[in-house]
C-alpha cells in the first residue's frame, strides 16, 4: 500500500432505513450529475470546495481567505495543465486550505512532473503537493462516473454520522480511490474513513490527508459564528 495511512475498503455492515434512503436520494443525484457535468468535460476535471455559504460554512474549518484561495488556485491551476496535457491527459486538480492533491492520467512521467511543476509555482499554494497522477491511459466515461457516485455516497455517509461533518472534509475519488483532505482531530479522522470504508461501492483503498488539528482547537472552532452573509 502506497501510503502508511490509507486504509482497505470494507463492505456495508449496517442497511440503510428506507425512508432515509428516500430523502436523501434526490440529494445525491443533484451532487452526482452536477459533479458529472463538470468532471466530464474536457482533459481537466475541476474540483472546487467551499462554494456553498451559510449552513454549510459554520463547519467549513477553513478561513474565508483560505476557501478563496483554494478556488483561485483550482481555476488558475487548471488552466495551466490543460497547456502542457491537452488532449493527451486528465487531471483533477483538488485545493484544501492551501494544500493541493493532482490525480488522474498522463502520457509519461515527464508530462506528470511538468504538471506538479505548473502547480508548485501558483500563489499560495502550500509544498509539497501530492502527486497521484499515473502513467495509464485516459479512464472511461463508466470509470469517471463510478468515481462520482462513490464520492457522492461517501458523503452521504457522513451526513448520516453523528459527530462529523460532511463540510469539514473534501471526498474526492479517483480511479476508485477515496482521498480524504480537511482539518480534523486524530478521533475524527478515524471515524471519517471507518465512514468511508463502510461505503463499499468499489472503493479500492482510502488515503487520509488530512491536516491535524488538537481538540482545544475543535472547541474554539465550534464555538466561532458561522459568517454573515449578504441578503439579496
Amino acid at each position: 500500500m502506497k501510503f502508511s495511512n490509507a486504509l482497505q475498503a470494507k463492505p456495508a455492515s449496517q442497511q440503510k432505513s428506507q425512508s432515509l434512503m428516500d430523502y436523501r436520494k434526490p440529494i445525491v443525484m443533484v451532487a452526482l450529475c452536477a459533479g458529472l457535468a463538470l468532471s466530464l468535460q474536457g482533459c481537466v476535471a475541476v474540483i472546487v470546495g467551499g462554494a456553498v455559504m451559510g449552513t454549510m460554512a459554520a463547519t467549513d474549518r477553513r478561513s474565508l481567505g483560505a476557501q478563496a484561495e483554494d478556488a483561485s488556485i483550482v481555476l488558475k491551476g487548471s488552466g495551466r495543465i490543460e497547456k502542457v496535457v491537452a488532449d493527451l491527459g486528465r487531471v483533477s486538480v483538488v485545493s484544501f486550505n492551501r494544500k493541493v492533491l493532482l490525480t488522474g492520467e498522463v502520457k509519461d512521467e515527464k508530462m506528470k512532473k511538468e504538471v506538479e511543476k505548473e502547480i508548485s509555482t501558483l500563489s499560495g499554494v502550500s509544498l509539497p503537493i501530492t502527486n497521484e497522477i499515473v502513467v495509464a491511459p485516459l479512464s472511461s466515461f463508466g470509470a469517471r462516473s463510478n468515481d462520482l457516485a462513490i464520492t457522492a455516497k461517501v458523503q452521504a455517509s457522513i451526513i448520516d454520522t453523528k459527530d462529523i461533518y460532511v463540510n469539514a472534509v473534501k471526498v474526492h475519488t479517483d480511479r476508485s480511490v477515496v482521498y480524504l483532505m480537511g482539518r480534523v482531530t486524530q478521533r475524527e479522522s478515524k471515524i471519517y474513513a471507518e465512514v468511508a470504508s463502510r461505503t463499499g461501492g468499489g472503493i479500492r483503498k482510502i488515503v487520509k490527508l488530512f491536516e491535524y488539528i488538537g481538540e482545544d482547537e475543535l472547541q474554539e472552532l465550534q464555538k466561532k459564528p458561522a459568517p454573515e452573509q449578504k441578503k439579496e
